[in-house]
């Protein structure tokens, strides 16, 4: 009877645990919109199996400020208890996981983890006061997330204004965090039984051996998340821009143009969600249109230098520095590479494609001008000449032309030839 007592209860154990879920994602990316959409649909699943919690494991070295401001609104109004750890160690919650990880209902880090350095960042002297507008309104938000979760106010503002970071220990001393922990199955069994308040209410946490599901991001979120990488989303337009040029200047190319169109929709669709700078863009455009004059105009090299300055300054401004959080900007050996792949390609192949549209024809009824042929009739002014082996019909244009004289073909209209004697 003792030992159906014991299995009754093992049984039941077992039974509760499979009742208890938590829901876990993992970011270990720059926060982009793609990553907003990820946690929104984590939530939806966390609710629709009535999990304990969602556990977001963070790595991040920063991102947008604006889907930074997102994730924090959807946090702070989340219908579950949201976790937010970060892990694994030598991960780093970065300026943009700073306010992720301080809006969490419990905040945690692994050992060999780092936490801070918040500030947006500045590239130059020219937006200081862009950046300062920035750093302020940064700071009035870390503030008021730091206030709603009693954490600690003045390491978050500093945070901001001065670019602090600190471990893990120091955070928890700090009471920047709640928890260190060594892996999930751990953080579940230290935050079993805390109790957490939230727009759900109050509740109290049955972690212990709670079940572990982990939820992925779908295709499409793992496309869209990789084209959102600025450097990407740059390589995307300006390949985009070389295959519509190349097919405009080789009509018939096909593959060319498609590509470029196809480069070119991702690119804008990438562009879309990030803060991009339309001064930049318009000065890759205007680069572009200083190459083509080039082929086109003898500048002696002034346009060529124009268009390459242009277009490094345009790809240096195109994502506005002053609306993120760290990292999220096109990198500068990206942008040296493609404004020498750019000269070469305009220099060329837009080039070839150019001279190809000067060419003399030499085939069909075009090709026939300047051809050499003999006249086979007296030509006073009209007469019969021989071309390529064909006899056709044909007029003097200038002087009366005698049987067996060499002609040259000036003009071809309606099928008559226009001649004159040749040299």
């Amino acid at each position: 009877m003792y030992k159906v007592f014991l299995w009754g209860l093992f049984l039941s154990q077992i039974l509760i645990a499979a009742d208890r879920r938590v829901v876990v994602i993992k970011i270990d990316d720059a926060i982009t919109p793609p990553i907003s959409e990820y946690i929104t649909d984590g939530m939806n699943k966390a609710l629709g199996l009535n999990a304990e919690c969602l556990i977001i494991e963070l790595n991040t070295p920063g991102g947008l400020l604006k889907t930074t401001r997102v994730i924090v609104s959807k946090i702070l109004e989340a219908k579950i208890p949201v976790v937010v750890y970060v892990h694994p160690s030598g991960a780093q919650a970065a300026s943009a996981g700073v306010f992720i990880t301080l809006a969490a209902h419990i905040a945690a880090m692994t050992p060999g983890t780092n936490i801070g350095a918040a500030h947006p960042v500045s590239l130059d002297k020219v937006d200081s006061i862009m950046i300062q507008k920035a750093t302020n309104d940064a700071a009035a938000f870390i503030r008021t997330i730091s206030e709603k979760r009693n954490r600690n106010v003045q390491w978050a503002e500093d945070a901001v204004r001065k670019s602090l970071s600190i471990t893990e220990t120091e955070a928890l001393k700090l009471r920047v965090i709640d928890i260190i922990a060594q892996n999930v199955s751990n953080l579940l069994d230290i935050i079993d039984s805390m109790k957490v308040t939230g727009t759900f209410g109050e509740k109290i946490l049955n972690t212990e051996g709670a079940e572990i599901i982990e939820y992925d991001m779908n295709l499409s979120q793992k496309v869209f998340r990789l084209i959102s990488d600025p450097n990407i989303a740059y390589i995307l337009l300006v390949i985009g821009l070389y295959g519509l040029l190349f097919e405009l200047y080789n009509p018939g190319s096909i593959f060319p143009g498609v590509i470029g169109i196809i480069c070119l929709i991702l690119a804008f669709y990438a562009l879309h969600t990030l803060p991009v700078n339309l001064a930049g863009l318009a000065l890759i455009i205007i680069a572009i249109i200083l190459f083509i004059l080039e082929l086109n105009i003898a500048s002696h090299g002034l346009l060529t230098i124009g268009g390459i300055i242009s277009f490094i300054l345009g790809s240096i401004m195109l994502i506005k520095t002053e609306s993120v959080l760290d990292i999220i900007r096109i990198s500068y050996v990206v942008i040296l590479v493609f404004a020498i792949l750019t000269f070469l390609f305009f220099s060329f192949a837009i080039g070839f494609g150019l001279k190809a549209l000067k060419r003399k024809p030499v085939t069909g009824l075009e090709g026939m001008v300047d051809e050499i042929g003999e006249a086979i009739t007296d030509l006073n002014p009209s007469g019969e000449v021989r071309i390529h082996g064909e006899i056709w019909s044909a007029i003097s244009v200038d002087e009366f032309i005698s049987k067996g004289s060499s002609v040259k073909v000036v003009e071809l209209s309606n099928l008559k030839l226009k001649v004159k004697k040749a040299n």
